[in-house]
């Protein structure tokens, strides 16, 4: 369970902008920077970035497997991130329905971040999890 009100706005889809022109395209990019700057300049977004399309996945035991990936269809994969301070999982709701390029086929995912891993709120003496917290 969360006590800080972070949230993540996690960027869904990386191919909303092929049918755009160039011009439409950079007018969007600019909209979307105008309003991240705006929730940086008050204070709510902390950071934010885009990730590159593509990347390794690990898994198996020990991690043994190594493939390219993500695998993702392009319209489910993560184009982005922003961290976000603010009040409740309501506000957090609300500046998300604020971007601009849901117009466009992105998807917003609203998460809000944890102060501890549950694995390790299970694992972890209560001393352990303060000490964790701090």
């Amino acid at each position: 369970m969360s006590t800080t009100n972070e949230y993540m706005l996690i960027f869904r889809g990386t191919d909303w902008h092929v049918h755009l022109s160039p011009e439409e395209s950079q007018q969007v990019v600019g909209r979307m920077m105008d309003w991240f700057g705006s929730l940086k300049a008050a204070g709510k977004a902390t950071g934010g970035r885009p990730l590159e399309a593509t990347g390794k996945l690990v898994t198996g035991k020990n991690g043994r497997v190594v493939a390219d990936g993500p695998f993702a269809e392009s319209k489910e994969a993560i184009a982005g991130y922003f961290m976000l301070q603010v009040a409740d999982i309501d506000e957090a709701v609300a500046i998300a329905k604020d971007c601009p390029t849901l117009a466009y086929g992105v998807q917003v995912e609203v998460r809000p971040l944890m102060d501890v891993c549950p694995l390790a709120g299970h694992a972890l003496t209560e001393q352990q999890l303060v000490e964790a917290i701090a």
